[in-house]
């Protein structure tokens, strides 16, 4: 067995000749003279920066406690204008608890801890001495940081670092349970009118002339019990073309009526609203990363990073001529998902 105690040259059978292996140190590199920090001179100026350190990281503490208000205390009622607020406390919580601790730590190391430069020859460490000597150079480190006599620096960073990975617990929490079904089905059903978006005023197949577009919405979605999340799948576009121009497949042939066809507006990219129509070459683009679909070959992507159709909503009209769907999209909307297969 190989003995590795040693890593001298001798012990390995490799001698330097004279002349080899000594490198001409450089007596003055030209780099400009120590100069002392107000720190390093001032005992108030380092109390000063000492607190300086504290107070970040008691933003990065308030930081996490932001995060936690913005998770627990602001409910989600629905609206837009609670969303957004939770997303804003959220937000600026978790950035806060890591700009603290990383703004702390570069303030601590410029302004405290010691800025003097050390070389060390480069050797291999192999020896219980060169263990050892490794383990005096992180216990040096450490009595350098000051961190066992600054306790107010010390008590903060602790409860900042114990407290800013917290949220992700949370976070990950949200990650269940299940989605089960509820991202292959919709509001839509059979009978159900389309509505304008916003208004959710319906809307008469006589309102529809060639060439318009509508932003569609099922009637009576207000009143469901999670509007925001029914309302990000049932989104529809509503256009009308020339009967001719459109080149249905077998078994869609009733989907439209007379022209008029509906499809979902959820880009199957990665879910932007699809919410522009030439009425010129009858394409329909997604703003963000130019998908383009071709609403005469049933929404099919001629160019972009989607990879399928928009799906279509099947529609008619009932006896008093309101547009009404005749049952839910015939597949999942937007993007595809792990459970989709």
């Amino acid at each position: 067995m190989a003995d590795h105690s040693h890593g001298s040259p001798e012990s390995t059978g490799v001698v330097a000749r004279p002349g080899q292996g000594d490198v001409q140190k450089f007596q003055n590199p030209g780099l400009p003279p120590h100069r002392p920090r107000l720190a390093d001179r001032d005992p108030r100026a380092e109390k000063r920066a000492e607190r300086q350190v504290a107070i970040l990281f008691l933003v990065s503490i308030i930081g996490t406690i932001l995060f936690f208000v913005g998770y627990f205390l602001i409910p989600l009622d629905e609206t837009i204008e609670t969303l957004r607020l939770q997303n804003l406390t959220l937000g600026l919580g978790t950035a806060f608890a890591m700009l603290g601790i990383g703004v702390g730590i570069v303030h601590w190391a410029k302004t405290l801890m010691p800025d003097h430069e050390v070389s060390e020859d480069r050797h291999e460490i192999r020896t219980e001495a060169d263990r050892a000597d490794a383990e005096k150079i992180i216990n040096d480190i450490v009595e350098e940081t000051g961190i066992k006599r600054r306790p107010l620096i010390r008590n903060t960073l602790l409860g900042a670092m114990l407290l800013a990975p917290l949220p992700a617990v949370f976070i990950f929490r949200d990650l269940g349970p299940l989605p089960g079904n509820v991202l292959r089905q919709t509001y839509w059903e059979s009978g159900t009118r389309l509505a304008r978006d916003p208004s959710g005023t319906p809307i008469r197949a006589s309102d529809v002339t060639i060439g318009s577009a509508f932003h569609v919405i099922p009637e009576g979605l207000s009143d469901s019990e999670h509007y925001l999340e029914e309302k990000a799948k049932a989104v529809v576009l509503l256009m009308r073309l020339n009967p001719e121009s459109l080149n249905p497949s077998p078994g869609r042939e009733d989907w439209g009526y007379e022209g008029i066809v509906a499809y979902s507006k959820i880009c199957t990219h990665v879910g932007c609203p699809v919410a522009l129509y030439e009425q010129q070459t009858h394409h329909l683009l997604c703003p963000c990363h130019q998908s383009t679909f071709d609403l005469t070959q049933e929404c099919k992507v001629i160019f972009g990073p989607a990879t399928r159709p928009l799906p279509q909503l099947p529609i008619a009209v009932d006896d008093e001529g309101y547009l009404i769907a005749t049952s839910d999209f015939q597949e999942p909307v937007g993007p595809s998902f792990w459970e989709r297969g």
